[in-house]
C-alpha cells in the first residue's frame, strides 16, 4: 500500500470501527514498510477527537517510541515528529477544554445566568471553533512538511541503494581478471608506495601487485578518479561493495563449475563410478578419473605405486602447488623433457573458461585447430532479435573483454582444480596444496617470462587462447606480401597491366 493510499484511508476515517477495518486490510507488511502510517494514525486521532481523547495522552508516548525505531538515525525528522506530537497533545487539551465548556453551556440551559454571562457564552463557542480550525490547519501543514522530508529521505536512500548495487556489479570482474586473492587495499597500497618511495628495487610480489593495480584501473577506468574525489567513509563503502561483488562472483562460478565439470568428465571419460553432481566427497584423489586429472604432471597416474603414494601422502608423492596438474595439459599428458609443451591447452581448462566468460552452452564444443570458427556464433554481441527480445550478454561482453588474459586463465585453473577436488567449501589450502601460490605460479609464468623467446611463446599462446574463446580471425596478422598475392589484389594489378599495354600499343 502506497503512502498516498494510507493517508487517503486514514484521513477519511470517521469512526473507530472503520479505522480498524482499514488497518487490518492494509496488512502488516504495508504497515512495517511505510513509516508514514504513524502520521496517518495521528491524523485519525485528530479527526476523531471526541472518540479517542480519553486515550490520546497514553498513546503519544508509545507512538514516539515506535517512531524512533522506524526513523533510526534521521534525528532531525525524529525531533520534528516528537515536537508535532507534543504540540498536538497541548493543542488537543486546549480544544478538549473548549469543547467541554461548550457542552456544559448547552446542558445547563439555566435562565438564572446574567446577561453578561449569556453574552460570553455566545462568544466562547465562536472562539473555540476558530481555535480548532487554526490547530487543524497548523497540524496539516506540519504533516505535509514531514511528508516532504520523508520523501526526500526515501529518494536519497533509493539513490544510495542503486549506487551500492552498481559497485557490487562492477566488482564481479575483480576476482576473475584482476586478483583472485589480493585485496583492493593491497593493490592501491602498492601503487601509493611506488609514488612515495624513490627506491626502484622491487620484489616479484610487489611487481605482481602493481600489475594487479594496473589491471584494476583498466577494468574499472573510473576507480582512480572516483576514489580520489570521495570522502574516506564513502571510499571505504565503495571498496566494501566492490569486494562483496567480487566474492559473490567467485562463489557463483564455483557453484556453476561444480556441476559442469562433473558433467564434462562423465561425458568424456565415462568412469565406472560417475561423478555425483551434488556430492564432492567422492571426488579428488579418491576418484580414479579426478585423481588422474589432479595428478602432478611429473608423475604417472597409471602406476599403482604412484596412486597409492598420492592417496597416502607418502614421501615423494605429496601433491603441492609446485606441481602443475595434468588437466592443464593438452590431451592431459605432459612431456617430462619439455613441461611447457601443451601446457594450458587442456580441454577441461578451455571448457571452464568458456563456461564462465562466454556461456555454458559455448563450452560444449571446444574442438578445432584454434581458428575460432566453431564458436563465432556463440559469441555474438548482445542485440535485439527480430522478435524484440534482448539477447543476454555474457561476462566478457559486460566487462568489455575481447582478449584472454593471463590472470583470467589462472583464475579458471584454480576454479577447475577446486571442482575436481573433494573440498566442499572454498578455501586457499587443500591439504598440502596452496591455491594462492598456485595462482601466483600461473600468473608469473605469463608475466615473468625469462627471455625474449619465452615472451614470444607466451604471446602466441595468448593469441591461441583468444581465437579459441572469442573466435578472432588472423586477418590482422597478414603481411603486406601475403595480401599482395591474394587474388583480389593480383587481379587489380593484372587489369592495370592490360590497360597500360592497350594504351601503349599503336
Amino acid at each position: 500500500m502506497t503512502r498516498s493510499k494510507f493517508l487517503r484511508v486514514f484521513y477519511t476515517c470517521s469512526s473507530v470501527d472503520r479505522f480498524l477495518d482499514q488497518l487490518v486490510s492494509a496488512g502488516p507488511d504495508d504497515l512495517i514498510h511505510s513509516p508514514c502510517f504513524l502520521i496517518a494514525w495521528f491524523r485519525f486521532f485528530q479527526c476523531n477527537l471526541l472518540l479517542v481523547r480519553s486515550i490520546i495522552r497514553v498513546c503519544v508516548s508509545g507512538l514516539i517510541s515506535v517512531l524512533a525505531s522506524f526513523i533510526g538515525p534521521n534525528e532531525h525528522i525524529k525531533c520534528e515528529l516528537v515536537n508535532l506530537f507534543a504540540f498536538s497533545s497541548v493543542s488537543m487539551s486546549q480544544v478538549e477544554g473548549s469543547m467541554s465548556y461548550v457542552e456544559d453551556q448547552q446542558n445547563e440551559g439555566s435562565t438564572s445566568h446574567t446577561e453578561g454571562r449569556q453574552d460570553g457564552s455566545d462568544i466562547q463557542p465562536q472562539q473555540s471553533q476558530a481555535a480548532v480550525a487554526h490547530m487543524q490547519g497548523l497540524q496539516k501543514r506540519r504533516i505535509a512538511q514531514l511528508e516532504e522530508k520523508l520523501e526526500a529521505l526515501e529518494s536519497g536512500r533509493a539513490v544510495k541503494e542503486r549506487q551500492t548495487n552498481w559497485y557490487a556489479a562492477k566488482g564481479r570482474a575483480i576476482r576473475r581478471v584482476v586478483a583472485l586473492f589480493d585485496s583492493i587495499e593491497d593493490l592501491v597500497a602498492e601503487n601509493d608506495r611506488r609514488y612515495d618511495d624513490d627506491d626502484q628495487d622491487t620484489t616479484v610480489d610487489q611487481d605482481r601487485l602493481q600489475i594487479g593495480y594496473t589491471t584494476l584501473t583498466r577494468t574499472l577506468p573510473w576507480f582512480h578518479k572516483k576514489g580520489a574525489e570521495m570522502e574516506y567513509d564513502e571510499y571505504l563503502h565503495m571498496v566494501k561493495m566492490l569486494r562483496q561483488g567480487a566474492d559473490g562472483a567467485r562463489g557463483d562460478d564455483t557453484s556453476k563449475l561444480k556441476t559442469l565439470v562433473s558433467e564434462w568428465v562423465n561425458r568424456e571419460f565415462k568412469p565406472v563410478s560417475p561423478i555425483n553432481h551434488d556430492d564432492k566427497h567422492s571426488r579428488g584423489f579418491a576418484h580414479d578419473v579426478c585423481g588422474r586429472l589432479l595428478c602432478p604432471a611429473e608423475l604417472d597416474w597409471d602406476n599403482p605405486e604412484v596412486r597409492a603414494g598420492i592417496r597416502h601422502r607418502s614421501d615423494g608423492y605429496i601433491v603441492t602447488d609446485l606441481s602443475f596438474p595434468t588437466f592443464l595439459y593438452d590431451k592431459y599428458t605432459a612431456d617430462p623433457n619439455n613441461f611447457e609443451e601443451g601446457l594450458f591447452k587442456g580441454k577441461l581448462l578451455i571448457q571452464g573458461y568458456k563456461a564462465v566468460f562466454t556461456s555454458p552452452s559455448s563450452a560444449k564444443d571446444v574442438e578445432g585447430d584454434g581458428d575460432g570458427a566453431d564458436i563465432i556464433s556463440n559469441n555474438r554481441r548482445a542485440k535485439k532479435s527480430f522478435s524484440g527480445i534482448k539477447v543476454k550478454k555474457h561476462v566478457a561482453q559486460i566487462i568489455h573483454m575481447d582478449k584472454v588474459t593471463p590472470r583470467s586463465i589462472a583464475y579458471i585453473a584454480c576454479q577447475v582444480r577446486f571442482a575436481l577436488s573433494s573440498v566442499t567449501s572454498w578455501r586457499s589450502m587443500d591439504g598440502d596444496f596452496d591455491y594462492l601460490q598456485f595462482w601466483r605460479s600461473i600468473v608469473d609464468f605469463f608475466e615473468k617470462a625469462p627471455g625474449r623467446e619465452a615472451h614470444r611463446r607466451i604471446e602466441r599462446l595468448l593469441e591461441w587462447w583468444t581465437r579459441k574463446v572469442f573466435g578472432r580471425n588472423r586477418r590482422g596478422e597478414l603481411s603486406d606480401a601475403a595480401k599482395a598475392n591474394m587474388s583480389v589484389n593480383a587481379l587489380a594489378r593484372q587489369r592495370e597491366r592490360l590497360d597500360d599495354a592497350a594504351f601503349d600499343s599503336p
